[in-house]
């Protein structure tokens, strides 16, 4: 494979016949991509096998971000063996520049991670010299805790850990708890005229959480055009003519498939301020809960901030989740000098 410009060298990695070139945003790069994600994914035991369809749908509607430029593919004789994927977004009024990626099981621990890595950098310096941002910029990035490479991996390239998140699961949809509504509420289903205040008002419950970044058209046509969207398994309640709360459930079925479960997914659960502090919460979940069961599915999964600042931990224990797995938000300083740190980089080795 000819290198172009901009694109790393394979010079250094271990693994013949490599080569990098950038992401067509074709149907074959969708359906290569989706299936080296679900592929690393299964292997490293983490809850998530997109679509092609959904993949998609993400990488479409994202603002200021062009998977054509932005998403690095590794390759040996044309077939994909690791990406890498980088993007810019505003999270509590301070600019993050996110790296991600993954490698095939079969390719780790030969420099190829270490690259991606750096290859993402590179592109994220790139476009902060066109946001021109000087003050409070910051590289991050997210590891499970079975990911112990990618771990290491990131804190030898000078990453730290600051946040931790969880993936909490309730193993049967059975005997769940009474919880009714509080009083002048109700859940109505969910109308296409309805879209745009549920959006909003989800928007707005979740500006109160740590790592908010704010809503954008983007992220509503995603939502909205996402390939599995079933408003059907959505509870939203309703005061008069304003949103009190809502949780958006879906259910991921070609993942269902390639796991080998019957599983649904809270997402978005949120209360506006007005509202707390009354059962609304919990009312929402298990109604929730109840239509994913009737939905035919016997198990459902949830993520959470493990410092969510509403008490989300205890609630959603409360209604039978318990954790599953655990997530940790990394972060590096823009002006890092890899200098400081070449005790643990030579100490570490990289998995992705």
């Amino acid at each position: 494979m000819v290198e172009a410009a901009g694109l790393p060298s394979a010079e250094g990695i271990t693994i013949a016949r490599l080569g990098f070139r950038r992401f067509a945003a074709d149907d074959a790069d969708y359906e290569a991509l989706a299936r080296l994600i679900g592929t690393a994914s299964v292997a490293d035991g983490l809850d998530y096998v997109p679509s092609v369809a959904g993949l998609r749908n993400d990488f479409e509607h994202v603002a200021d971000f062009d998977p054509r430029e932005d998403v690095l593919l590794a390759e040996v004789d044309d077939a994909l063996v690791g990406f890498g994927q980088v993007q810019r977004d505003v999270r509590d009024g301070r600019p993050v520049y996110w790296t991600f990626g993954t490698v095939l099981p079969a390719y780790r621990r030969h420099g190829l991670g270490r690259a991606i890595v750096r290859a993402n950098e590179r592109r994220l310096r790139e476009i902060g010299r066109r946001f021109g941002e000087e003050e409070g910029r910051t590289f991050a990035s997210w590891a499970d805790d079975q990911q112990s490479g990618t771990r290491e991996l990131l804190t030898s390239e000078g990453y730290e850990p600051i946040r931790y998140g969880f993936s909490m699961r309730r193993p049967d949809l059975e005997e769940l708890p009474e919880a009714p509504l509080p009083d002048g509420l109700e859940v109505r289903p969910v109308l296409p005229e309805h879209h745009r205040a549920i959006f909003d008002a989800d928007d707005e419950a979740f500006r109160d959480h740590w790592g908010h970044r704010d809503a954008t058209e983007e992220d509503f046509a995603a939502r909205y055009g996402d390939p599995d969207l079933d408003t059907r398994l959505w509870r939203v309640a309703w005061d008069g003519e304003q949103v009190a709360g809502s949780v958006m459930s879906y259910i991921w079925r070609s993942e269902n498939e390639a796991l080998g479960v019957r599983r649904g997914w809270l997402e978005r659960i949120s209360v506006r301020r007005p509202w707390r502090q009354r059962g609304l919460a919990r009312a929402l979940i298990v109604s929730a809960l109840e239509g994913l069961r009737d939905a035919g599915m016997n198990e459902a999964m949830l993520g959470v901030d493990a410092e969510n600042p509403t008490g989300a931990v205890r609630l959603y224990e409360s209604v039978g989740f318990r954790e599953k797995d655990r997530s940790t938000r990394y972060q590096k300083a823009w002006s890092w000098d890899p200098g400081r740190r070449q005790g643990s980089a030579s100490r570490a080795r990289p998995r992705t």
